[in-house]
Formats: C-alpha cells, sequence, structure tokens
C-alpha cells in the first residue's frame, strides 16, 4: 500500500488492527511511502482492506508477492547479544563469556512471539522496570500481553516478589514457558484476555505493552486492577496527549522516549 508520508500512522495502525502479521515501511517516491503488510490467506482480504482504509482516500492498494524466505532462520541468523536498559539480551546460543552476574542476562530464543528486547516498546519497559526497582521493592508484578515474557522475567531478575503473566495468545504462553525456562524464572502463566479475569488489588505493578488503541479501549479495566504502579508502552509520541487524556485521574503520569515511540508509569497519588 502506498499513502502519503503524512498518513503513515493511521495506516499502519488500521493495519495492525485489521490482523497483519507485519509491517515493512520503504520509501516511495517524494512525500510517498510504501507499506509491505504480511496477512495469513484468507477469502475476502482485499475488500476488507479497501473498506477499512476508507479514511485514508489517497491509499493506494495491491497485492504483492511473498518470496519464498524463512524469516525466523534469517532473523535467528543476524540475532546478536545486546545490551538493553542495564540488562543484556543474548540468544541461548550465544551468551556472552563477560556476563558474570546472571540478574543482568535475558535469555531469549528470537522468533517465537513478540518481545526480544529489540523493539523501542520493550526497551522502554525494561528501562522503566529497572527503575522502578531502584525506588523500592517491585512486589507483586503483572504482565499484561506477556508475549515471549521478557518483562515478566525481567521483572524476576529485578526482585519481584510473584510474577503473572497473561497472554490470550496460546502460542504466546508456550513461548514465555519455553523463556521462564530457559532463564530459569517462575512466571505464574495465565491464558486471558487481558485483566478482566484479575482480582483487584492482587497487584502493585502492571506492566503492559500493547497497542495504543488497547491501552485506551481498556483504560478501565487497566485502571481497575487497583495497582499502585502501571507501565503503559507499545505507544508512539503521536499518541502522548490521548494517552494523557485517557489515564487522566489514574494518577502521577511520567512519560519516557526512545526515538519514536514512547511509555508511560502511571503511579496513583497518594
Amino acid at each position: 500500500m502506498t499513502v502519503p508520508a503524512d498518513d503513515e500512522d493511521m495506516a499502519t495502525t488500521l493495519l495492525w488492527e485489521q490482523g497483519t502479521s507485519g509491517l515493512e515501511v520503504r520509501p516511495a517516491g517524494e512525500d510517498r511511502v510504501a507499506l509491505l503488510a504480511y496477512f495469513p490467506d484468507a477469502p475476502g482480504l482485499e475488500p476488507a482492506l479497501a473498506a477499512a482504509l476508507a479514511p485514508l482516500p489517497r491509499a493506494r492498494l495491491q497485492p504483492a508477492e511473498v518470496p519464498d524466505v524463512d524469516w525466523v532462520a534469517r532473523f535467528r541468523d543476524g540475532f546478536r547479544p545486546f545490551p538493553a536498559a542495564g540488562f543484556v539480551v543474548a540468544p541461548p546460543w550465544w551468551i556472552p563469556p563477560s556476563i558474570t552476574d546472571p540478574a543482568s542476562l535475558l535469555i531469549v530464543d528470537p522468533g517465537r512471539a513478540f518481545g526480544t528486547g529489540t523493539h523501542e516498546s520493550t526497551r522502554l519497559c525494561l528501562g522503566l522496570l529497572r527503575e522502578l526497582a531502584g525506588r523500592g521493592p517491585l512486589g507483586r508484578v503483572l504482565d499484561l500481553g506477556t508475549g515471549t515474557g521478557i518483562l515478566g522475567i525481567a521483572a524476576a531478575r529485578l526482585g519481584a516478589r510473584t510474577v503473572t503473566a497473561v497472554d490470550l495468545d496460546p502460542e504466546a504462553i508456550v513461548s514465555a514457558q519455553h523463556h521462564a525456562r530457559l532463564n530459569g524464572v517462575d512466571l505464574r502463566l495465565l491464558r486471558a484476555d487481558l485483566a478482566c479475569a484479575l482480582r483487584p488489588g492482587a497487584f502493585d505493578l502492571v506492566l503492559a505493552n500493547i497497542s495504543a488503541t488497547l491501552l485506551r479501549e481498556c483504560r478501565d479495566e487497566i485502571v481497575a486492577l487497583d495497582a499502585p504502579a502501571l507501565v503503559l508502552s507499545g505507544l508512539l509520541v503521536t499518541d502522548a496527549q490521548a494517552l494523557r487524556d485517557a489515564y487522566d485521574g489514574a494518577g502521577r503520569l511520567e512519560v519516557r522516549q526512545d526515538g519514536e515511540w514512547i511509555a508511560a508509569v502511571v503511579t496513583r497519588r497518594p
């Protein structure tokens, strides 16, 4: 799909909402970009996408050939250990010999679910986790939309008393279980639709690295958990004001930025 550069953010949001498996953005001439979006093959996909993109009348949609590439294998081949918010993120086949403190290591098997530490939203959450751990004990931590479980594992590394990791996707639950074993930590795994099955007051810190749309739409559900602190991520800089509006009254909101992405920590007012 090609769109004017000014419409890139909206187009990206609409494609994610329609269930794209991944996006690649390429230049497409003066003041235009091309978004290559991957979708599972399904009847009626193209007309459904065209209808969803109606708010962008200058968008041009067309099918593209999908190259026969093992993307997971290619991603794994290029995955190297790297630092992230005081941690070292490394694949299980390449643990840096310089690691002397196991608490600083996050072992990630790339390609199993979202959350390898390479994305700004995950790095922002890791940074906020470390910042909150510096203020006091993390206590009982809840990770909503856990993906690989990396944030819950990081919380355990930083001394969380318990970590509950929730995801609706059964593949994510399997991935989080796999990563918990790789890292030697205990995650309480629950397959559920965000926070609706959870008891208010059961957690001291809630992590939610999900989409900006879900953070807004599920605001009451997240706030109803009555946790003293929330870490919210998966947001672009352009989402900052909408986030402030949505969580107004929930507590003191502090924003951190990494490139075009932001995360926020909301602490309940005494």
